[in-house]
């Protein structure tokens, strides 16, 4: 079993993420348990990875350490250019609402809320006026073929309609990076068709996509597949070949 090789250098403009030794653990003393051991992970700009893994691989920790949501113990990890470990939390809280779009399992929308008012809410962190907020998250239900929802709460949704809010919450903001954490895992076959056709459509359009899935359909989808085992990502291909 082999580590993915040759990954491209920091300096080059069309990596947009470059995570290298990255180490996470939790807890102390007799009670710690390392999760992600001298991890690299290297994403272009334009490219879909998805990351497979075992429950409790530490699929979702990675996610969290690449979304700026957790820190990393060890490690080197650039995103568009900032070396993260030297930010502080304004300026964390600040990449993250501009640089990142993120897309949970479970939605996270606000309940009694719009869909429209749930898609403009990243908008209000921005500083972006209410008008304009609102125009935009339009804008982003109809990229994602809800514009006739944009009234209704998410009880008034079904799973894949409120998964392609989501979608739309995370698009609103022009995002250089998609971060989706299990975008199907709690959706029928046919809402998992309609949120994979419109991640494929927003990739082909030239999105940035790094996805966590324990679905091998869904991770297919993706232009390069790699596993998280014994807290190190490893190509898919070498990790079959071992087995």
């Amino acid at each position: 079993m082999s580590e993915r090789a040759s990954p491209p250098p920091v300096a080059d403009a069309d990596v947009i993420l470059a995570a290298t030794g990255i180490e996470r653990t939790y807890g102390r003393g007799e009670i710690a348990v390392p999760v992600l051991k001298g991890l690299d992970l290297f994403v272009r700009r334009g490219e879909w990875v998805a990351c497979t893994g075992r429950s409790g691989s530490g699929k979702s920790t990675l996610l969290h350490v690449l979304g700026l949501l957790d820190s990393a113990d060890k490690g080197s990890y650039l995103l568009a250019g900032h070396q993260v470990a030297d930010l502080d939390d304004t300026m964390r809280a600040r990449l993250r609402n501009e640089l990142l779009g993120f897309v949970f399992q479970l939605h996270n929308l606000l309940p009694r809320t719009s869909a429209l008012e749930n898609v403009a809410t990243p908008l209000i962190y921005r500083g972006v006026r209410r008008a304009e907020r609102l125009r935009r998250a339009r804008a982003a239900l109809e990229a994602v073929g809800l514009a006739d929802r944009a009234s209704h709460d998410p009880g008034q949704l079904s799973g894949g309609q409120m998964q392609r809010v989501a979608i739309a919450r995370a698009l609103v903001g022009d995002p250089e990076l998609l971060l989706v954490d299990e975008p199907t895992g709690s959706l029928d076959l046919v809402a998992t068709g309609e949120v994979m056709e419109l991640l494929d459509r927003l990739h082909d359009e030239g999105r940035t996509i790094v996805m966590i899935t324990h679905e091998q359909d869904v991770a297919a989808h993706a232009d390069r597949r790699l596993v998280l085992s014994g807290g190190r990502l490893h190509d898919e291909s070498a990790m079959e070949g071992s087995l």
